[in-house]
């Protein structure tokens, strides 16, 4: 009879093991469905502003070697060859960016929602994901996100003007000299 009970203790364990990799494995499948079902518009945007985030850095850094270095007659020349250097530097490094997603997501974001959320949890978000409603939504969100940007750009234009003329003033007593560059702190156009 011992030995009838450790048999079946020991079956139950096994049995219980593979369940338990069973639904490790949903989830993990779930999980990266869902990882993937959220990639939509809003990536494409986060790629590209971190690919236009690296890029100003390097206009921080070149723009006043241009003015510095280069004659001003040949100024708009150096600047075209720059910004076409530029645009190509923009471009790789979207690309480059862009083939990480997939294993950054994989290594991060999907063991992250395999451990935070159940089972079930994971079958609803994939299935809001999923709803004609969502994919509608994401890929209606950069054509909104662009209008609400435009709207509130020129909504505060006036008074991001006047301010950056506040700074200008207070900036002219502390340094002593008016700046080398006119239209500094202007809201970009879009």
């Amino acid at each position: 009879m011992k030995k009838l009970i450790t048999t079946l203790a020991i079956a139950c364990l096994a049995c219980s093991s593979a369940v338990h990799a069973q639904t490790t494995a949903s989830k993990t499948e779930l999980a990266t469905k869902v990882v993937t079902l959220q990639q939509g518009p809003e990536l494409d945007r986060l790629v590209t502003q971190l690919a236009g985030s690296a890029a100003q850095d390097l206009i921080a850094k070149w723009g006043p070697q241009l003015e510095a270095n280069v004659p001003k007659a040949k100024q708009k020349k150096a600047s075209e060859d720059l910004n076409a250097e530029l645009n190509k530097y923009a471009q790789d490094t979207k690309q480059l960016i862009a083939k990480r997603v997939g294993k950054v997501s994989a290594d991060v974001l999907v063991p992250a929602y395999a451990e935070r959320f159940t089972l079930e949890e994971l079958q609803q978000i994939a299935a809001f994901f999923e709803s004609p409603a969502i994919k509608k939504y994401q890929a209606s969100a950069p054509e909104l996100g662009n209008m609400f940007v435009q709207k509130l750009i020129d909504a505060t234009r006036t008074d991001v003007v006047a301010r950056a003329k506040q700074f200008d003033d207070a900036a002219l007593k502390i340094v002593g000299s008016a700046p080398a560059a006119a239209g500094a702190g202007k809201p970009a156009k879009k």
